[in-house]
């Protein structure tokens, strides 16, 4: 399989891209028009090419067959040759999902479905050509899990939307990834593709099964979390959602959804409870239930709420001394943080260098930063920066051997040479980039 573009040519991955825009601007065109020559154009070279790029640079441990991305790169080549030949003769067949359990901050764990590294270039393929003709259709209310989208552009909307909104619908899906009705999903995605064979691939991948413990469970519904192509479905189906809003209850609040995850943002209580109502009634059109103790109604005068990691609540404003909506990183976030702060720093690893500390350290703190330093969140950083400083200096006692801390000083040296990073502005010493 060629996939290096020759003197003259078009890049693979432009290529592939040339064909999005197409696919797009068709959709768009013709908002009834259903797509029936779909599935050839998953093995195309250069799609498989871009979809093995993507699932390279996204990572991931391996599915049920325990073959690696590293061990796949080595023939890659060939490997991309075989998929091609089997999605042309009909002969793919995807493998169950690989259920694990990742850790939550309040104790519990999240299922988490990994498909082998075939499934996931298949179906990274799928969604390089399936992605812009549902594209066409999404609402400016969604942001989850899309291109050009993310979740700043949701909390910045909710923040605005809280200046003259007062009551505000919190909601909580009760299991969404795993009650997903497939004949219902099979349904929405009919209106838009009448390819079979595409069609056939996504019953394939919905119906494959989990695997845990070395047990094989059937998945009758739902959409396991961690597919590449779960959380497009995901954003199909709940477009019934903003579809139905936009149409018939826009007129009680502003919706900003973020894949499962969303709040109502209205301007009086008696709207807020409108809205409750009117959205518990959609989704029971989609065999969906709200969660009943996470799901309620706040009064943004007294109380606040959580949503993508930030905390919004009213506050005075200094300037003013009108109350205007302020957000900052969660209490649950920080906690999350002060948590890896601590297991990175842990007295089982005195016998790393510093620097392979600081190795560990500088990601998680970049990756924090970059995503929390937003809105008013200077104080939560500052905090988080005196508890990196703590850890750090419990860590540098114990490893000189000392019985209680260095003084300021020689911990500011050592820090200094070290290369630590910060959340918010270092005060005498570290880097921020």
């Amino acid at each position: 399989m060629t996939v290096h573009a020759q003197k003259g040519q078009q890049h693979p991955i432009e290529k592939s891209r040339q064909l999005q825009r197409g696919l797009y601007l068709a959709a768009k065109r013709c908002k009834k028009r259903r797509f029936h020559a779909l599935y050839d154009r998953m093995f195309r070279p250069d799609v498989l090419w871009r979809a093995w790029t993507e699932v390279r640079a996204n990572g991931g441990s391996a599915g049920v067959d325990g073959i690696t991305i590293d061990e796949t790169e080595k023939e890659v080549q060939e490997f991309l040759a075989v998929i091609a030949a089997e999605l042309k003769s009909g002969k793919y067949r995807p493998k169950p999902v690989l259920r694990v359990h990742i850790p939550k901050p309040d104790g519990t764990t999240r299922p988490l479905g990994i498909p082998t590294v075939k499934d996931r270039v298949v179906q990274q393929a799928a969604k390089i050509v399936l992605e812009p003709i549902f594209e066409a259709d999404f609402r400016d209310t969604s942001y989850g899990f899309r291109p050009k989208r993310g979740a700043h552009q949701a909390l910045a909307k909710v923040k605005g939307s809280l200046v003259r909104g007062w009551s505000v619908v919190d909601a909580d899906i009760k299991g969404y990834f795993d009650s997903i009705d497939h004949e219902l999903l099979l349904t929405l995605l009919k209106r838009r593709i009448s390819d079979r064979r595409a069609l056939k691939l996504i019953r394939g991948w919905l119906c494959a099964g989990v695997v845990e413990n070395g047990v094989l469970e059937p998945t009758e519904v739902g959409s396991p979390q961690g597919g590449v192509i779960s959380p497009l479905l995901a954003n199909i189906f709940l477009h019934v959602l903003d579809v139905w809003w936009e149409r018939d209850f826009s007129h009680l609040g502003h919706i900003v959804r973020y894949a499962d995850d969303f709040v109502i943002v209205c301007e009086k209580e008696y709207l807020a409870k409108q809205a409750l109502s009117a959205v518990t009634q959609i989704l029971c059109r989609l065999k969906l239930t709200l969660h009943p103790v996470k799901t309620r109604i706040v009064n943004m005068g007294s109380e606040g709420f959580d949503f993508l990691g930030f905390h919004f609540r009213k506050k005075r404003a200094k300037k003013s001394g009108k109350l205007a909506p302020f957000m900052w990183p969660s209490a649950k976030a920080m906690k999350s943080a002060r948590a890896e702060m601590r297991r990175l720093t842990s007295r089982r690893d005195l016998r790393n260098a510093p620097s392979e500390i600081v190795k560990s350290l500088n990601p998680v703190i970049r990756g924090w930063r970059n995503y929390f330093a937003v809105g008013n969140s200077t104080k939560k950083l500052q905090d988080l920066d005196r508890y990196l400083r703590h850890r750090l200096h419990i860590f540098a006692s114990a490893r000189k051997g000392k019985r209680g801390y260095l003084n300021q000083a020689d911990l500011d040296a050592w820090l200094k040479g070290i290369g630590i990073q910060y959340f918010y502005l270092p005060r005498t010493c570290g880097t921020r980039t």
